[in-house]
């Protein structure tokens, strides 16, 4: 005989037929959420279905995939659908990684790359969502059949209430009561929501007809005992489960507790209710750690959530739209990918928003890279173009260079550097070495004018004679003249300097030497702070120019042009104090002014320095 105890409240064990979402990667980039059915009844909890081989190909799991689709909804196992879309994005990736690698082997920017659209991709969809449609009609059909369950139970539930009732003939209908006890539970499950409900009235109509029936009391006796030691062992296998370390395996592990305990009959009377509330308060305890795992779970996902939020609104207050220079554009995805990296080191948001917050972060993203490339492929447009403009141009000065029409050669290589002047900038990697050539051209053509024309010495002869006397009107300047009227005569003197041509080759650097020394000592006399004031003047210049970049860059090639200028003079001047051996008080007097030559030659290379690298940090 097999008896029923009291009713139990307990929470649903009944397999809700929902589906899970699963997050992926496309190779777009983009996450997107995959719908697989998690209540497969055919499928355990644990992965015991055959996988498919690790090194199948994007066409063969393709293939897999579509059998699949063709079985029944109870036939499909949801671990292997998983398995096959995770090997189809394994596969995927190392394309991606392959096509990006390829991609910057040909040349171009890293930050350009977009993945070329994966032909097998949108059928690997398709087949998805025919498989979930399949689980879907497969649990409709599930959820009618439990509906039926139900009223087939409530209508046993029914007629056991009604033979309680007929004390008079309880024993005769003992043979029905053990039919419908039976019947009751071979029928399968019934909706979650009915679970408890449909369990406590079979369990009051069971034991109503049990205090009605007149039996053997040895054979009640028996099956008390028999009810208590099963139950007993459930007792003892829920306690143990108070300190499973995993608490969603405990939780699951007691529902199937509860399943069981249900199946077997009451125990005696007097100790029903102990027997119950052991086992209830070994499941309060269980039931209590999964509520708080869940908690903080929600808890994490809400601050993931805000993070998340704060992340976007931070990207989003950025203003890409009128940034003109590659160093704004660099600083800027400087920025962008930070705040990748700060996504990346958070964990996911709750359901609702997390795809929704991961799209808009992507579409920020997405529209600042794409603007980013569109820059840049532009810039390249025009520094090609530029490039091939001053490659005509050099090779128009290079077809120019052994001319001897001197006047009329001599125009057109005015023009063509007025004509290089107008030209923008090209990428820096060409800019040095296109610059050398055409400067060449020009400096050869020059050098064998001037060979040609001394004609020009008798007016640097002039220029001399007129510098001398501008640099006797500066030593006469003394400490005793006023010094508003003394600083006054010394700018007259430097703009006349200024405005005066070329010297002898020879006496250039002499005459340049007595006439810095001097202007310096009147520098020092009358606290004229003019020299930091210059850098200060060409630093003002340079941030004038940084919205233009054409500006900029022809800025860096005029001083990089002064600068190998005076590095190749450096470098004579280094040569010539190879040679000198002094031996005389004359000789050891020409030393030291040359160097002093080499040393102002250094402050002015620091000088240019100093400026090139101000302009780098504008671009």
């Amino acid at each position: 005989m097999e008896l029923r105890d009291q009713s139990m409240s307990v929470e649903s064990t009944d397999k809700d037929l929902t589906l899970n979402e699963e997050v992926v990667i496309t190779s777009n980039g983009n996450e997107e959420t995959t719908v697989i059915d998690t209540n497969d009844t055919d499928v355990s909890d644990t992965d015991e279905t055959s996988e498919p081989s690790k090194h199948l190909s994007k066409e063969e799991i393709i293939a897999e995939l579509d059998n699949i689709s063709r079985k029944e909804g109870a036939e499909i196992a949801r671990d292997e659908v998983t398995h096959l879309k995770q090997l189809f994005y394994a596969i995927r990736k190392v394309e991606l990684v392959e096509e990006k690698k390829a991609f910057i082997e040909r040349g171009n920017e890293e930050s350009a790359f977009a993945p070329m659209p994966a032909p097998l991709e949108a059928k690997l969809h398709e087949l998805l969502n025919n498989i979930k449609e399949k689980k879907a009609q497969y649990t409709a059909l599930i959820e009618a059949q439990r509906r039926e369950n139900l009223e087939k139970k409530q209508a046993i539930i029914a007629e056991l209430e009604k033979m309680a009732e007929d004390t008079d003939n309880v024993n005769r209908h003992y043979p029905r009561f053990r039919e419908l006890s039976q019947e009751f539970k071979s029928l399968g499950e019934v909706p979650a929501t009915d679970i408890t409900d449909i369990w406590r009235s079979y369990q009051a109509a069971v034991e109503r007809f049990y205090d009605q029936l007149k039996v053997n009391k040895d054979l009640r006796d028996y099956d008390f005992k028999k009810n208590l030691e099963q139950k007993q062992l459930l007792i003892d296998e829920a306690e143990k489960l108070v300190d499973e370390h995993d608490v969603i395996t405990a939780f699951r592990r007691l529902q199937e507790l509860h399943e069981k305990w249900r199946e077997i009959g009451p125990v005696a009377k007097e100790i029903r209710e102990d027997i119950w509330n052991k086992f209830k308060d070994a499941s309060a305890a269980i039931n209590k750690r999964y509520q708080a795992f869940f908690e903080e779970r929600k808890a994490r996902e809400r601050e993931n959530e805000t993070a998340k939020t704060a992340i976007c609104e931070r990207i989003e207050a950025l203003d890409f739209s009128s940034m003109k220079s590659h160093a704004a554009w660099e600083q800027m995805t400087r920025e962008i990918l930070a705040a990748q990296e700060d996504w990346k080191k958070l964990g996911f948001a709750s359901k609702k928003v997390n795809n929704s917050l991961f799209a808009r972060f992507r579409e920020t993203c997405d529209r600042f890279f794409a603007k980013k490339a569109e820059y840049f492929k532009s810039i390249r447009d025009v520094h090609a173009t530029n490039l091939e403009k001053k490659t005509a141009l050099c090779e128009r000065a290079e077809a120019l260079k052994d001319s001897t029409d001197w006047k009329k050669t001599g125009d057109e290589f005015v023009a063509l550097q007025k004509e290089w002047k107008s030209v923008g900038p090209v990428d820096k990697k060409h800019s040095d070495a296109i610059w050398h050539r055409f400067l060449e051209a020009c400096d050869y053509f020059f050098d064998n004018r001037k060979k040609a024309t001394s004609g020009v010495r008798k007016t640097e002869h002039a220029n001399l004679k007129q510098k001398q006397e501008i640099i006797e009107s500066l030593k006469a300047i003394g400490t005793d003249t006023d010094r508003d009227e003394a600083i006054k005569r010394v700018r007259e003197l430097m703009y006349q300097w200024q405005q005066t041509g070329h010297v002898p080759y020879k006496e250039k650097d002499k005459v340049y030497d007595t006439y810095r020394a001097i202007v310096n000592d009147l520098y020092d006399k009358l606290d004229i702070k003019e020299v930091r004031a210059g850098m200060d003047k060409f630093a003002n210049s340079i941030n004038d120019m940084s919205n233009d970049e054409n500006k900029l860059y022809r800025e860096r090639e005029r001083l990089v042009r002064a600068f190998e200028q005076k590095r190749n003079e450096l470098k004579t001047y280094e040569n010539n104090l190879g040679f000198f051996n002094v031996k005389s008080k004359s000789g050891n007097s020409l030393l030291r002014d040359m160097e002093r030559k080499v040393q102002r030659i250094k402050d002015e290379l620091s000088s240019l320095e100093e400026k090139i690298k101000l302009i780098d940090s504008k671009l």
